[in-house]
């Protein structure tokens, strides 16, 4: 990986990692938030989950401009707020997502307008969640292709976003070194909605790159040990075991895994 930067910004020096050729990884302070820059044709690009506070938007766009980087096309994730997020320094570019999550972040504005007042306020409001359903299973946009794979695992049309030309997969708010699984348990079946979605990122070929929605990116190696991770880790709460992880680290995931286990022994 080679690091770039721009002095100023939102930390005192916008840090961005290119974690494979043509595609840049920054990392914001707030939940350890990656935004994903996907270099394509004339100096376009393909923004994926720009995040989280005004100012990391904001050095973000100085960072693309510096570079002769324009933003044609984003991509959501998720239907979570922090996933959802746009500046008009970013451009009026078509901003996509799998026609589940549009669904969702469509149903649940009102709720999801409350969360980023409340995570990172001073945003226009008028440019969050405007994302359109996207049709088939490639972003259209002139740059390399970029494969979605949808799936219900963290939440209702997750999307993670797979490069083969660079072998990079922007996970989403999965595989991650700092976060355990985080089913949502307000579907029926929680656990095997995300085992469903685990192992259809664990069958995708090629994977070199892995960049997770919170956390840091990882070589194919850690990719694989990240998806056996989190399998022994679900595995276990599916089964209402308790389970050590080192990644419980922080009082909320330690309160999301009783939330999980609770959830699993009421349905056993």
């Amino acid at each position: 990986m080679t690091e770039q930067s721009v002095p100023g910004g939102a930390r005192g020096g916008f840090a961005v990692d290119e974690v494979a050729p043509g595609v840049h990884v920054t990392t914001a302070q707030t939940y350890t938030t990656t935004t994903t820059v996907v270099a394509g044709a004339d100096g376009g690009c393909l923004l994926i989950d720009p995040a989280v506070s005004v100012a990391d938007l904001a050095a973000l766009a100085e960072w693309l401009a510096a570079r002769g980087l324009r933003p044609v096309a984003g991509w959501s994730t998720h239907p979570h707020w922090d996933h959802l997020l746009w500046s008009p320094a970013l451009g009026d570019v078509p901003r996509y997502a799998t026609p589940r999550a549009v669904a969702v972040a469509a149903r649940e504005l009102s709720q999801l307008i409350n969360a980023v007042k409340e995570g990172a306020p001073g945003h226009d409001l008028r440019l969050f969640g405007r994302v359109e359903a996207l049709g088939g299973h490639e972003i259209d946009w002139p740059g390399p292709r970029a494969i979605v794979y949808s799936h219900d695992a963290h939440a209702p049309g997750h999307g993670a976003l797979f490069v083969p030309d660079a072998g990079v997969l922007i996970a989403g708010d999965m595989c991650s070194d700092i976060e355990i699984p985080l089913p949502d348990l307000q579907r029926p079946d929680p656990f095997g909605d995300y085992a469903e979605g685990l192992g259809l990122l664990a069958g995708i070929p090629g994977v070199g790159t892995l960049v997770p929605g919170h956390g840091h990116p990882g070589d194919g190696a850690e990719f694989r040990r990240r998806v056996a991770a989190d399998f022994a880790y679900l595995d276990a709460v599916a089964a209402g075991t308790d389970i050590p992880d080192g990644r419980l680290t922080e009082d909320w995931l330690r309160a999301e895994h009783a939330r999980a286990l609770a959830r699993a022994r009421t349905a056993r």
